[in-house]
């Protein structure tokens, strides 16, 4: 039970990689703050939390975008569970739209999520954590490799990349510890949503496909004392799909 008597805010926790992501935590004995836009996913996704184990589990609707909605999630998890150990950064938000056709208003909505969000939640985590917490924060392959039509979220899980690397070398001394996961092509809908996808301008490998689970797993390794001595990671979870493209 590497999470026993921790507690973890995994944001976009309601559903896809994130419920993955606060249901493996939940098994090793987190209790978990699921933050998420979605009330109704956050109706939803309680119970399976619970099931999957964790001792406690509180929802909170926010919008990552907004810094003062983070602050209430941030307060709201230590007036409910007294502590904060582990903060993962999935919330996430893409659209497909050719640069020509980009506006400033559509960057700066996929900045203020992808980016601001888990710049927000790491601020909260600095300023409230004690030494041996944690950040993961869920950049992606496209942080390296990208495709047509997703320039803003393409460009800001790199920021997010940039972003683990200031907050691992501000953070080591503070006692914490912050690294990235770059999933590849994982099953959710944002996977079968994409338009690259259903026109077979992406062409995906059955093979390449993996499961949240694989993602959550990998999250709950670095957020845990087996990667004590790992910080500013980046860490592929693709089954090295991005070798190939």
């Amino acid at each position: 039970m590497r999470f026993q008597d921790k507690v973890a805010i995994v944001t976009g926790g309601a559903a896809g990689i994130g419920l993955a992501i606060a249901k493996r935590l939940a098994s090793e004995g987190a209790r978990l703050v699921l933050a998420d836009i979605n009330q109704a996913a956050l109706d939803a996704a309680v119970p399976q939390v619970q099931q999957a184990g964790a001792p406690g589990v509180w929802p909170s609707v926010c919008n990552v975008a907004d810094e003062n909605q983070v602050i209430a999630t941030v307060q709201g998890a230590l007036a409910q569970f007294g502590r904060l150990d582990v903060v993962v950064n999935n919330a996430g938000l893409m659209q497909f739209k050719a640069l020509e056709q980009l506006t400033g208003d559509d960057w700066l909505r996929i900045l203020n999520v992808d980016l601001l969000g888990a710049f927000y939640f790491t601020k909260q985590a600095f300023l409230h954590m004690k030494p041996g917490g944690n950040v993961v924060n869920v950049s992606s392959i496209h942080a390296v490799e990208t495709e047509a039509l997703v320039a803003p979220y393409a460009a800001a899980k790199a920021a997010v990349l940039s972003l683990t690397r200031s907050s691992a070398i501000e953070g080591k001394p503070k006692g914490l510890r912050i690294n990235a996961v770059l999933p590849g092509a994982i099953d959710t809908p944002m996977l079968w949503d994409n338009p690259n996808v259903k026109s077979g301008v992406e062409k995906i490998n059955p093979n390449d496909v993996g499961k949240p689970e694989d993602v959550a797993a990998t999250i709950a390794y670095l957020a845990s004392d087996d990667a004590a001595f790992v910080q500013g990671a980046e860490v592929r979870v693709d089954g090295g799909r991005l070798d190939n493209l």
